[in-house]
């Protein structure tokens, strides 16, 4: 089947910050074609809808799939796939991905006849049985599927290996458009999957089921020395929870004399436990490291379960600064803040070296806090959930919030790009300015224009056309988490009691 992948637009947060290439797409891309399909893939953070439109009539298309990581986006897929079936009604169109795969029955009523399927959990095997099953029949039967007919009851089938397949980086155009920060160009890679950690935002565990797997040393390292951009953005969601397998992969690149500049995010215990990993990383280019701290004090880190503590937090820093590495961190700005609390933010922010950035609790579909949350939820417009709004009521009057919001970010922003910082800024953007990219010194300049008190407050104003379901609010000890699994943590055999311990600490 002509077979024509999709990625949606960008959100607000990508406005400034990054662009990331469709990674999960370029792998089930790959799959697709692997199983004899015709393949392309065009990415809506780049290319406008006329270009979708354009390949419809071009590639005249069989088969059209979303990828649907991100619930902000559920409602631009929604309005694209019914164009799609009113200019090409005999299309198959489906979508898949993390955040749709924890409410695909609500998102295929909403979708009114114009999905044909959503696909719950990893796309990679899935998606070629779906493909088959809609040419020759049988679709309720692919595992993990949710069609209008039903649910199929065989559950989300797992990848045996993530060494296959390779994502199919030929199929994105522009790759100059994708970058993190001032890797300008980047691209993306994967060595683990899956988190063994439960923090009470956070889906990533629960879509796994707090499996985690890994990537092959010898396969990670061909993979990262097949690609030609000079950045590298390693997408785990905790890098290097096992040392041992980080050691692998700089082996295997040393001795084929690899040398990238990385980015990775990891947490201030792994850190702490393993620095000698970070510092072979950093020998082989890793100059840019994300910490999610989430929390200063005590209580906001029980409050999200991260199970770290402001000691070890700091000492992360301190350790990350001794190795000579840029770090940004990341704070969640908790909706009950007062103008008390975001000012001694700001304080803390200018006190320390690190980039420091916000994103606000924002209680998903698949986390524990969407079910255990007791604050009603003031909108379910999807459009605002994408941790730059604020979806459950707020101390401070909503307008107001959003400027102490944004005067945080300000701050932090004149911290790192104002004039106190040009001498460095202006060096780094006319590095990239002679290789030709442009993303980077952009994003400095649209920062006001995408963070605006206005705008934000403004977005809870428009008319709502798609909604997210209510969640399904629950007694905590009533709560069983494995409910929220979409792929059940394979079985491991134990020979000893320690083996038998589940904490992450084991895997």
């Amino acid at each position: 089947m002509r077979t024509l992948l999709v990625h949606p637009s960008g959100l607000m947060y990508s406005e400034i910050f990054l662009r990331l290439e469709p990674l999960g797409l370029e792998r089930v891309a790959a799959a697709v074609r692997a199983a004899g399909h015709e393949v392309r893939l065009l990415d809506l953070q780049i290319f406008s809808h006329r270009a979708l439109y354009r390949q419809l009539r071009e590639f005249e298309p069989e088969a059209v799939g979303f990828g649907l990581n991100y619930l902000a986006n559920v409602p631009e897929v929604l309005d694209l796939a019914r164009q799609i079936k009113r200019l090409t009604p005999r299309c198959f169109v489906f979508a898949g991905g993390h955040s749709v795969s924890f409410i695909a029955g609500h998102v295929i009523e909403q979708a009114d006849g114009a999905l044909d399927a959503v696909l719950r959990g990893e796309g990679e095997v899935a998606t070629p049985l779906l493909l088959a099953a809609a040419r020759d029949g049988g679709l309720t039967d692919v595992p993990g599927v949710v069609t209008p007919e039903g649910t199929c009851h065989k559950p989300p089938l797992l990848l045996d290996s993530l060494d296959e397949p390779r994502p199919a980086r030929d199929l994105t155009r522009r790759r100059d458009k994708y970058f993190i920060g001032v890797l300008d160009p980047a691209a993306s890679i994967e060595f683990t999957r899956g988190c063994p950690w439960d923090c009470s935002f956070c889906s990533a565990w629960t879509f796994y089921g707090r499996s985690y797997r890994k990537v092959s040393p010898q396969a990670a390292a061909e993979e990262v020395a097949s690609i030609r951009e000079p950045g590298l953005f390693i997408v785990d969601d905790v890098a290097f929870i096992r040392p041992e397998h980080g050691d692998a992969i700089a082996a295997e690149l040393e001795k084929r004399k690899v040398r990238k500049e990385y980015y990775l995010e990891t947490r201030a215990d792994v850190l702490l436990r393993h620095p000698e990993v970070f510092r072979r990383w950093r020998r082989l280019g890793l100059n840019y490291m994300f910490l999610g701290m989430e929390a200063l004090d005590e209580d906001g880190l029980d409050l999200y379960r991260k199970r770290t503590n402001p000691d070890q937090n700091i000492k992360a820093l301190e350790l990350a600064r001794g190795m000579g590495l840029t770090v940004a961190v990341n704070l969640i700005v908790d909706p009950r803040w007062d103008a008390k609390q975001f000012r001694l933010v700001r304080e803390w922010a200018l006190s320390v070296p690190e980039i420091v950035n916000l994103t606000v609790m924002t209680p998903y579909p698949g986390t524990e806090i969407w079910h255990t949350e007791s604050r009603k939820l003031t909108s379910r417009d999807y459009r605002l959930f994408d941790i730059q709004h604020a979806v459950v009521p707020t101390a401070l009057p909503l307008h107001e919030f959003y400027r102490e919001l944004v005067k945080t970010q300000s701050v932090m922003n004149r911290k790192h790009l104002g004039l106190a910082a040009a001498a460095k800024t202006l060096g780094l953007i006319g590095r990239r300015l002679l290789r030709g990219q442009t993303n980077f010194a952009t994003s400095i300049w649209k920062f006001h224009s995408v963070y605006d008190a206005d705008r934000q407050y403004g977005d809870h104003l428009r008319a709502v056309r798609y909604e997210l379901p209510l969640p399904d609010r629950r007694p905590l000890d009533s709560f069983d988490r494995r409910d929220l699994y979409i792929h059940q943590r394979p079985p491991r055999p134990a020979t000893s009691a320690d083996e038998r311990h589940n904490g992450p600490e084991r895997l």
